[in-house]
């Protein structure tokens, strides 16, 4: 097999190397191009070839995979795959695979750590020191503890996210097409989306995105929310309509949002709304992005490889 990794993943070459010497030792070819592109020429010289191309989470164009005959196996060293062309692969006969629950503890992490942020106004408490003898006095927080938490989507990182609320002394709700026993053994309860918007302090979005959560939370579901509720999103940005919620925020309809994630990766637009909202605590999509979940990425994206070539392929998307 002709497997080629497309961009870096975040480890140390020899992290790389290490992993794809098993491969090598088995007679397969090893290409590894340590440059991230989203150019579309680069990519697909980059992909000529091979039967198995890794990336990560930049956009696949759809030329790329058209254009290579031979590929079998498209390994995304990512969670989401909404950034290839999974009809398109299938209909080539090419198999998608993602890594699925490398980022679990850092993505709950983080929205525990926008929770806090808000709650207790890091940033601005923050800069306030900073003003020296201009310092104006401290701000008066509020705690998790005590707090209703909805979870929305209750996946493997909504669940691991409800774990550390609960940790914290919340109480949990939540909305999932189907009910998870796992959940329900937290304590969480199941509520309609209405429910759980209307009843929460504290709205944390684990949605993956595709045609159905596209816009899911939209002006009539922020309606819903209790005036001093936040809503934390570090899922997928178009899940939310961003206008809608800089405008609720605006409107002090909403304490506060915590967002990691866009409609685009950042840099943003300057005009996006949310960088012009009240309250609004961003991030720049690094939920998933530490130095352990990068290891356990690449170990992952690798297994898929070996697994693959073994004929027993796992994580599969199509």
């Amino acid at each position: 097999m002709r497997i080629h990794l497309l961009e870096p993943l975040r480890v140390p070459e020899e992290k790389i190397n290490e992993l794809a010497q098993p491969l090598i030792d088995a007679g397969h070819t090893f290409k590894y191009f340590d440059q991230k592109t989203t150019d579309t020429d680069e990519l697909i010289a980059r992909s000529k070839d091979a039967d198995i191309i890794t990336i990560a989470n930049n956009p696949l164009p759809d030329e790329v995979i058209e254009a290579n005959p031979n590929m079998q196996l498209i390994n995304v060293a990512f969670t989401g795959v909404d950034h290839v062309n999974t009809k398109l692969a299938s209909e080539h006969d090419i198999k998608v695979a993602n890594a699925s629950g490398y980022a679990n503890t850092a993505v709950n992490e983080l929205v525990i750590g926008l929770v806090l942020g808000l709650y207790r106004q890091i940033p601005k408490s923050d800069a306030d020191v900073r003003l020296a003898e201009d310092f104006s006095g401290p701000f008066q927080g509020r705690e998790i503890k005590g707090k209703t938490v909805g979870i929305i989507g209750t996946g493997k990182i909504g669940l691991e996210t409800a774990k550390l609320f609960k940790a914290f002394g919340a109480h949990l709700v939540g909305y999932n097409r189907s009910e998870k026993e796992a959940a329900k053994d937290l304590g969480l309860e199941y509520l309609s989306l209405e429910e759980v918007l209307k009843t929460s302090d504290i709205v944390s979005v684990h949605l993956p995105l595709n045609e159905e959560t596209k816009g899911f939370i939209g002006k009539g579901q922020l309606d819903l929310m209790k005036s001093d509720a936040i809503l934390i999103n570090a899922a997928r940005g178009p899940i939310i309509d961003n206008q809608a919620l800089a405008d609720k925020l605006n409107a002090d309809e909403i304490a506060g949002a915590g967002i990691d994630v866009f409609d685009g990766e950042p840099p943003l637009d300057s005009d996006n709304p949310l960088l012009h909202a009240k309250n609004a605590l961003l991030t720049p999509h690094i939920a998933f992005l530490s130095d352990e979940s990068m290891d356990i990425r690449a170990q992952i994206a690798f297994d898929n490889i070996q697994a693959f070539i073994d004929g027993h392929p796992q994580n599969l998307m199509n």
